[in-house]
């Protein structure tokens, strides 16, 4: 364990924190160490704006053992994007096929083993590696911030990884890069309508933005993404939601697709792997990570995610990779 950077930790440096791996992960160990908390203190603005810039910068974030409302993760993750310079009209997502019940809203996502969006594409005897994807890419206007709390969990097993996207493009030859750059994918999120039609529910509309609307899940993104709050430059396709580089003919997109996805999925290397507890905590920046659950387990899981909007993905050529700006080894 090496210990968070002060200079990222910013405000949070006041708790003790460390890093899971060298390019992703960051852990708060401590339970005395509370979200909810953070959203009340004098210097809460500071705080949650020192939190999204150390997702941003670091993947993924864990808090043990936490006693945020499900309220209270919906006012921090609105706020984590406020704070870091989204767009006024992005706020939280509606998932297409979340639908409000006595105990949640819209806006809240039951992430659980036993069905519901967690489980609307799995496929049985599939490898373990089709799983990996960024939450809503399929939206004109995507996520930023996803705050997932676990509350139920098998007696062993049901871990999620994350997977670094600006270490994947690290990864990459100067002449892949540059091929990728200014390129552009279609992602797809259509089996949701397929599930809402089998289920008997309607598509949400109205998801987050004024952008993120109709029953047509499909966008346009670039293969290259800048993230806003880092500078840093990120692979922008996932296994779940990406079919097709737009300017490729199919077979030249299928190549390069499956060679970015096995790329992903392959090099453990720019992986952070969470066991998880009971109520634990996981913070994530959706536009330059990709996650996965481990579907090895047959008890319950279930947790409660919140997934923020943020700003349409763009490429800016002048934007610089992780390693070249920490000026570390390529």
């Amino acid at each position: 364990m090496s210990p968070a950077p002060t200079t990222l930790l910013g405000s949070l440096a006041a708790f003790t924190a460390y890093d899971k791996t060298p390019v992703i992960g960051t852990r708060f160990p401590d339970a005395s160490t509370q979200l909810s908390a953070f959203l009340t203190a004098p210097n809460a603005d500071k705080l949650i704006h020192d939190l999204a810039t150390l997702v941003a910068h670091r993947g993924v974030v864990f808090f043990s053992a936490q006693d945020i409302t499900l309220a209270q993760q919906k006012v921090l993750a609105q706020r984590m994007g406020e704070l870091t310079g989204k767009p006024a009209s992005s706020s939280l997502h509606k998932h297409p096929v979340t639908v409000a019940t006595a105990e949640l809203d819209e806006e809240i996502s039951v992430i659980s083993s036993k069905g519901g969006i967690a489980r609307a594409d799995v496929k049985d005897r599939a490898r373990a590696s089709t799983g990996w994807h960024a939450d809503i890419t399929f939206e004109p206007v995507p996520s930023d911030y996803a705050i997932l709390k676990m509350h139920t969990l098998p007696s062993v097993g049901g871990d999620t990884l994350w997977a670094s996207g600006y270490e994947a493009y690290d990864r990459l030859s100067p002449t892949f890069k540059a091929f990728l750059e200014g390129l552009t994918a279609r992602h797809d999120g259509n089996f949701f309508v397929k599930f809402a039609e089998a289920q008997g529910i309607s598509v949400q509309d109205n998801r987050g933005s004024p952008e993120n609307t109709g029953t047509d899940l499909t966008a346009v993104h670039p293969v290259i993404r800048t993230n806003p709050v880092t500078g840093f430059k990120s692979i922008f396709v996932n296994k779940g939601f990406t079919k097709r580089i737009v300017e490729l003919s199919e077979d030249e997109s299928d190549l390069v697709l499956d060679y970015l996805f096995r790329h992903i999925a392959e090099n453990h290397d720019l992986q952070v792997r969470y066991r998880w507890n009971k109520n634990d905590v996981a913070i994530w920046d959706n536009r330059s990570n990709y996650h996965t659950a481990t579907h090895d387990y047959f008890e319950v899981r279930e947790g409660n995610r919140v997934v923020s909007i943020g700003e349409r993905p763009y490429f800016d050529p002048k934007s610089k990779s992780r390693r070249e700006v920490l000026q570390l080894k390529a």
